[in-house]
């Protein structure tokens, strides 16, 4: 199976920081992202997004076509949640997280998202 993220890899430095500062750790944003997919209803997206006015991370789930963007929010990652295949949720939703995300351009987007929204301590570096 090719691979787009590693499975054993996680988020590192800043991101690592601002994921630990939101959740507690990484495995519970890891918990409170995989509640979000597999408690979604039908279609839709989750997302871990950093909330521009409270300057933190965030997860969220929203229905179909539903964007958090038109809210001015800044995505971190998402994943599409599709409406036909209950029984896949949670092979998907794992899949998704232990090999699929990309921490490299999370990291990428959350040093853009740095450059808009004052976040302080720690400092994202931008690779």
């Amino acid at each position: 199976m090719t691979s787009f993220g590693n499975p054993w890899d996680m988020p590192k430095l800043g991101l690592l920081q601002q994921i630990e500062k939101g959740f507690g750790s990484f495995t519970n944003f890891k918990e409170k992202f995989l509640e979000a997919a597999l408690t979604l209803f039908g279609s839709g997206w989750v997302w871990l997004f950093l909330k521009r006015n409270e300057k933190c991370l965030a997860v969220v789930k929203t229905s179909n076509a539903i964007n958090l963007i038109v809210w001015d929010e800044i995505p971190i990652i998402n994943l599409d949640m599709w409406e036909h295949a209950y029984y896949l949720d949670y092979k998907y939703a794992n899949a998704f997280m232990n090999h699929l995300v990309s921490w490299n351009a999370a990291t990428a987007r959350m040093a853009k998202a740095e450059a808009s929204v004052n976040l302080g301590e720690p400092k994202i570096p931008i690779a």
